[in-house]
């Protein structure tokens, strides 16, 4: 049985048990929020992308229209990669492994799994990550 609880009251705390039903019961009505307004957010993208397949008579009408088309084809494909990242962490939440780093084990810490709810590494295995990312670009 799975928990409701109000994002709008709940408020994380450090001083609880990590994890906790009530922590999880967030994060899980967080993410699926979040992932329910990308979805809504599609579905008037594809309404307004079906309404403005107008052809426009006038060529640069039709090639601004073009670059509009092409920038949000983008944007909805950068949020067809974060819905995967979404349900990947509601799995991590099923499994019993969400809010724990990927790489260390050790618990990622509320603050930044509220801002970042996919989040996967602590912010210290985020930063050596990133470092190492830097490394090998410069090389």
């Amino acid at each position: 049985m799975r928990e409701k609880i109000d994002l709008g009251t709940y408020v994380l705390s450090d001083e609880d048990e990590f994890m906790n039903a009530n922590q999880r019961a967030y994060f899980r009505a967080k993410l699926n929020a979040w992932k329910n307004e990308i979805l809504r957010e599609a579905r008037e993208t594809l309404g307004h992308l079906a309404e403005e397949s107008a052809n426009h008579p006038d060529l640069a009408d039709r090639a601004s229209s073009e670059t509009d088309r092409s920038i949000e084809l983008r944007a909805r494909d950068r949020q067809r990669k974060l819905i995967s990242k979404i349900d990947a962490a509601l799995q991590r939440l099923d499994e019993g492994t969400y809010g724990y780093c990927e790489e260390t084990g050790e618990p990622i810490g509320l603050k930044r799994l509220d801002a970042r709810p996919i989040a996967t590494l602590s912010i210290e295995a985020q930063e050596r990550h990133e470092r190492r990312e830097k490394v090998y670009r410069d090389e």
